[in-house]
């Protein structure tokens, strides 16, 4: 053989051995304006999938980006049954806490029947007494492990709670059937639009 050739032959080997390990590493994350999610996230002995991730924006802002895993196994979208789920949203901007308990009340409130609402108006007091300001690059998760509902900011719980219901009208802010943005919510899904 020509040592051209043998070079050749071994640049391609080595940038084909190249590209499969950097597609390999990317499939184990996925990326959404800069901000990094994994394809699957250990916690609490439980594996979690990601079914889907995208950008929410908010008029003229683009306000965060989040992805939403289930539980291993469960590839068919639930946001609002018991099966365990978490969503992490990465903020691009500051905002108040006063805002998150704002927009939590008013979005619960239009989402809900008033019975629906008065069951949860509690529990979202108390967590509405959570929030904390972020600025960009802080992440808030919502996890529901099947028994617990947990807020954490920065991986610091802020809030936890056992009410099945109260876990299902939080996760319906972005992924109910009214959600804050439906293209949002079928990106979090990991429906096609």
């Amino acid at each position: 053989m020509q040592p051209r050739l043998v070079t050749a032959l071994l640049s391609t080997c080595l940038l084909i051995g190249t590209t499969v390990a950097v597609s390999s590493a990317q499939a184990e994350s996925v990326t959404e304006r800069g901000e990094r999610f994994d394809r699957v996230v250990e916690e609490n002995g439980q594996r979690y999938v990601l079914l889907g991730s995208g950008v929410f924006r908010y008029m003229i802002w683009t306000a965060y980006a989040g992805a939403y895993y289930q539980l291993e196994g469960e590839r068919e979208p639930q946001p609002l049954s018991d099966v365990p789920r978490r969503l992490e949203l990465a903020y691009f901007h500051e905002i108040a806490a006063d805002d998150f308990a704002e927009a939590t009340e008013k979005t619960l409130n239009d989402s809900l029947t008033l019975y629906e609402f008065n069951q949860v108006k509690e529990n979202m007091a108390q967590l509405n007494q959570r929030y904390r300001d972020v600025v960009p690059g802080d992440r808030y998760l919502l996890s529901w492990d099947g028994e617990q509902l947990r807020l954490a900011l920065n991986g610091e719980t802020l809030y936890e709670d056992s009410s099945a219901e109260f876990a299902s009208a939080m996760f319906g802010i972005w992924l109910g059937e009214r959600p804050l943005g439906e293209e949002f919510r079928d990106a979090l899904l990991g429906v096609d639009g």
